[in-house]
């Protein structure tokens, strides 16, 4: 912070044309919130999916971004709907108290996972009448030769 009284070198008139002048460095507030922002920026990504969950690389991939249920599958088979575990049999039934009538539900599996609990979860939500988007990740250029 610094103060100027601007005097101009004659100190024979006091008070007359002296101003007060305030400045207020703002660099640090500048530093402050940089920092701030880079932290945020490097957390908000393990912040978006609490469950840790490798889906399956493919060549394609259809990039869809639909407000829809999810409903995740770990690699040890523990189904997960938002942060509740449901039975399979309640699965349905929470989708649509949350939700209302949806269109579809997304299906996040680890690549992992046994396919017999991936083919109940769809199953359970085919009799649901849901249809099931299964979310991928796409492979890498250099690996789709």
């Amino acid at each position: 912070m610094a103060i100027s009284l601007g005097s101009n070198g004659n100190s024979r008139r006091p008070g007359r044309g002296v101003t007060a002048l305030a400045d207020i460095n703002v660099t640090p507030f500048v530093d402050v919130v940089l920092v701030l922002l880079i932290i945020f920026m490097l957390t908000a990504h393990v912040v978006e999916y609490g469950i840790d969950i490798n889906v399956p690389k493919t060549q394609t991939t259809k990039g869809d971004t639909k407000d829809l249920p999810i409903v995740e599958i770990t690699k040890d088979g523990t189904v997960y709907f938002g942060k509740a575990t449901p039975r399979l049999a309640e699965l349905a039934g929470m989708i649509h108290q949350k939700y209302g009538n949806p269109e579809a539900v997304y299906l996040r599996a680890d690549q992992e996972t046994p396919w017999n609990i991936i083919a109940q979860v769809l199953s359970t939500l085919s009799d649901a009448k849901l249809a099931v988007s299964v979310v991928t990740q796409p492979m890498e250029r250099h690996a789709r030769r």
